[in-house]
């Protein structure tokens, strides 16, 4: 089809599409490898498998949150992998004119062009139109890739119908696109010549420029899935501090390569922002921006480092990122839930913290008071520590002090022990431990908080100081599993004592761990409690994110409502899109004094159901939606209840 000159001039644009397109590609890998190691190679075929499995099926996109981006993203997706396999043949074509896809190829590619005007036009209306608040303007990127999809497409067909009306020598029956178009161009092999040329060149030019956008999340994002982290996203990796040079992350340096690669992988969609409570209340912090924000800035300081090792990487605090958005974020966790590209947020905001804490001692100025309590009297609030064994005067419960050996350790956390509203939850999950008849003791006085504030407050410090003082009180006693009532310590316990424990070189494993809306189902499926389940009462149910998001327990607390009589009117925002009370990431001892309070839109969203009672299971969410509806002035129409305290009411006797 081309001439020898123009196949000399058509080899030498491959090789340098080729090589420019590899260019970048090599560039972010050396950056990436500017970042700590971090185990994500483990368990390779199922990573892989799982990889696949998103990006065939685009899992990642056909989600809830945006189901009709999702499927606008598969029509790009095949319509882009059948343009690149088609794209092939038309370069074949360039050297040999009898080299043709086939009849079905061609049939499914002017299908796909079709679909691809579709999506790109789709898009083109979400971003420049409809405008969603999450989506990114002023940026070249978007306008840039909707030209090249369209360019690439139509000159695909231009080609196909020049083809197809200069009568070449294969079938063009199955080109029912082209076929419309070869009624609109003349019959010359000028009209084939110069399509093919413009085809090609638009080809080129999109090969080119997406590894130099965010668009090369068409590469990056599968392999992000391929990496992702097989813990709960509330995980935080124990810091050695004996070690460390340096605590949490100052620099690009101090992140994981896997959070170097978060940025190469974002899509830019919005997803994150779209369902982060903070961002929807008006603060500073967009989860988006945690990511491109970091990307963007590795890619201008990292490629001096690059070119000089000598180079010290500038901090990130008060250049990158400002103080309102690391202490804005409530550690909920939806912003990784529904991460098209399992990007991991909270472990780079909270390692910004913990710089901010250990390496500087700059953190909110409420947290002084905060950290003492912690510090000095093991409680938030800064009760004393003796004291906290006070709420079981009058109550029949077994002290593990005097009975060393138990089928179950209650572990009844800060806010069950001091304060007075939650107080009345521990009473009511005694009731229900008394009347199982379940082998089963509390610590008393000598439970201490078991650290889960101060961790996520970036005081990493604290946290391992009262987690190997609580391992040391747990190795005295003989228990086959721990019941708590507050999630912050069930995903402490479940998740991360191991690691402290290890760490220090104890021989100690943490027995199994569950939630007592989890335990007090377990209770009524065994028949060890019975309830009168005859209520006829509605109840909305909030789902604590540390409870659901971060440890997958859904279905177990609104299986005990449900068994207690009472049906379940769902908020706007449930399971795993539940909006956080607020109080997550030790907020509930800061001031919220940007944008509107979140614990006041979950309680409007409470209050929409009509329902009589919104049912918990957390402490922290208890507190924050009392407070909710105390503000909202709505104590006569709606009460806060933990799900102990709906079954305490319905036991039989």
């Amino acid at each position: 089809m081309l001439t020898l000159i123009e196949a000399f001039i058509f080899s030498i644009l491959l090789i340098l599409t080729i090589y420019f397109f590899f260019t970048p590609l090599v560039l972010r890998f050396k950056l990436v490898k500017l970042g700590q190691d971090t185990e994500r190679f483990n368990n390779p075929f199922k990573r892989v498998a799982n990889a696949v499995a998103n990006f065939f099926l685009l899992i990642c996109s056909v989600k809830k949150e945006r189901i009709f981006a999702g499927l606008a993203h598969i029509f790009l997706l095949y319509g882009s992998l059948t343009f690149d396999t088609i794209s092939v043949f038309h370069i074949l074509e360039g050297f040999n004119k009898n080299i043709h896809p086939s009849n079905i190829h061609v049939i499914i590619a002017d299908f796909m062009s079709v679909m691809v005007l579709g999506a790109t036009l789709f898009f083109i209306i979400k971003r420049y139109v409809v405008r969603n608040s999450s989506y990114t303007y002023g940026t070249k990127e978007s306008a840039i890739i909707y030209a090249l999809l369209i360019t690439v497409t139509l000159t695909f067909l231009l080609y196909e119908g020049a083809s197809i009306s200069y009568h070449r020598t294969f079938d063009n029956s199955s080109a029912f696109i082209g076929k419309i178009v070869a009624g609109w161009i003349p019959s010359a092999w000028i009209a084939v010549k110069i399509s093919w040329w413009l085809h090609i060149l638009n080809v080129f030019a999109f090969i080119l420029y997406v590894p130099r956008s965010k668009y090369m999340h068409m590469f990056m994002g599968p392999l992000n899935i391929t990496f992702k982290s097989e813990k709960p996203n509330s995980y935080l990796k124990t810091v050695d501090l004996e070690s460390a040079e340096t605590f949490g992350v100052t620099s690009h340096e101090d992140l994981s390569w896997k959070d170097l690669f978060d940025g190469f992988a974002c899509i830019d969609c919005g997803r994150c922002e779209d369902y982060c409570p903070a961002a929807r209340t008006g603060k500073e912090l967009s989860p988006k921006t945690i990511i491109t924000k970091m990307r963007d800035d590795l890619l201008a300081e990292g490629e001096k480092k690059i070119k000089d090792p000598e180079y010290s990487l500038k901090p990130l605090m008060d250049r990158v990122f400002s103080d309102e958005e690391i202490w804005s974020c409530t550690t909920c966790g939806a912003c990784m839930e529904v991460c098209p590209v399992l990007n991991e947020h909270i472990p780079k905001i909270i390692g910004l913290r913990q710089s901010r804490v250990l390496m500087e001692a700059k953190f909110p100025p409420e947290f002084n008071h905060f950290f003492r309590n912690l510090e000095t009297n093991s409680n938030p609030w800064g009760f004393g520590s003796a004291t906290r064994g006070e709420w079981t005067e009058g109550l029949k419960v077994p002290m593990a002090a005097e009975n060393q050996e138990a089928e179950v350790l209650y572990w009844v956390g800060c806010a069950g022990s001091f304060d007075e509203r939650n107080k009345k939850v521990t009473e009511a999950m005694v009731s229900i431990l008394n009347k199982s008849g379940v082998s089963y003791v509390v610590l008393g006085g000598e439970e201490n908080c078991c650290g889960d504030p101060a961790r996520r407050a970036g005081n990493e410090y604290l946290f391992q100081m009262m987690a190997t003082q609580n391992i040391e009180i747990l190795m005295k006693y003989k228990f086959k599993k721990i019941v708590t009532t507050c999630p912050h310590c069930l995903s402490t316990f479940r998740n991360e004592y191991n690691d402290v424990a290890a760490l220090t070189g104890t021989e100690f494993k943490i027995p199994e761990v569950v939630h007592h809306s989890e335990f007090i189902n377990e209770l009524i499926k065994e028949g060890r409690i019975s309830i009168k389940g005859s209520g006829t009462e509605q109840v909305t149910y909030h789902d604590p994110c540390y409870l659901g998001r971060h440890n997958n327990t859904y279905d177990q607390p609104r299986e005990v409502i449900s068994k207690a009589g009472f049906s379940i009117i769902e908020m706007k925002d449930n399971k795993n899109h539940s909006f956080c009370c607020g109080g997550g990431g030790s907020l509930m001892w800061a001031e919220e004094d940007q944008g509107e309070r979140i614990n006041h839109i979950r309680t409007e969203e409470a209050l929409e159901t009509g329902t009589g009672t919104l049912c918990t299971s957390c402490p922290y969410c208890t507190t924050m939606l009392t407070d909710g509806i105390k503000d909202k002035e709505k104590e006569d129409t709606m009460q806060v209840k933990d799900i102990a305290e709906i079954i305490a009411e319905n036991l039989k006797e």
